[in-house]
């Protein structure tokens, strides 16, 4: 595959369209500038792969167009459509299927009042953020980490004795729509953080006139109350490939 420069990353807009809600990639990168855009050849591509930073990747074109080799450098989370499975599993054999619920906030969803624990992090909160414990700091991974997600100014986090206990972003931003990711700490967990920060990240997302989603696993009874909470309605059912990597639990 070969590599697109970032000011050529626009005219890849139309692999991508209509924009859905749900795992947003290209989106996220576009919009981001954060992440990777590569074709299968220069001159009429057949096909296009987006990264955005944690092996978080979107496929779109002709599977039969390019051969397992060409897909060898992919490791992680894959959206892609169905007829892609065959060509992912010829380049990695173990490739696994991921169900997904994808959830879209009504306009009328009234939120929860803001928790005094929950704000705005920035800059100045680095090493906070960089302290979150390791099985929840892929929280960040689709805005470059750390750095990148607090430049962005689009993290919220409840802060209890000097230490971020849940944090909520949007994963993935899209023209249209902005998919919340939301993690909280193990021992924070059933106290209503994650309400509050997500929340408070769907304020932002409708400020800037875009439609709040949700994407979770449907058997992650956690963050389907959350959803249900917040007023989430169920959209659609989709998959991501693992490929390379085991589902996520």
């Amino acid at each position: 595959m070969l590599p697109v420069p970032p000011e050529d990353w626009s005219a890849l807009r139309p692999w991508f369209v209509p924009e859905r809600p749900g795992p947003l990639v290209f989106e996220q990168v576009l919009r981001s500038g954060i992440g990777t855009c590569s074709v299968d050849r220069e001159r009429e591509p057949r096909v296009v792969l987006a990264e955005a930073g944690g092996g978080n990747y979107a496929l779109r074109g002709d599977p039969d167009a390019i051969p397992p080799e060409d897909l060898a450098a992919i490791e992680g989370m894959v959206d892609a459509a169905p007829e892609w499975l065959p060509a992912l599993r010829r380049s990695a054999p173990r490739t696994a299927i991921w169900q997904r619920i994808i959830a879209v906030l009504p306009a009328a969803a009234e939120m929860p009042p803001p928790r005094p624990e929950v704000r705005r992090l920035t800059p100045d909160d680095t090493a906070l953020l960089a302290a979150l414990p390791a099985d929840i700091a892929w929280i960040h991974e689709t805005w470059g980490g750390v750095e990148g997600a607090l430049a962005a100014g689009v993290v919220h986090a409840a802060v209890v004795d000097g230490a971020i206990v849940s944090v909520a972003l949007p994963f993935y931003r899209g023209l249209a729509h902005e998919d919340l990711g939301v993690v909280t700490t193990a021992e924070h967990r059933g106290r209503g953080f994650s309400t509050a920060c997500a929340a408070a990240v769907v304020a932002d997302v409708r400020a800037r006139g875009d439609i709040p989603t949700w994407t979770t696993s449907p058997d992650n009874a956690g963050s389907l109350g959350v959803a249900r909470r917040l007023g989430f309605v169920h959209h659609h059912d989709d998959v991501l490939y693992c490929v390379r990597i085991p589902i996520p639990v």
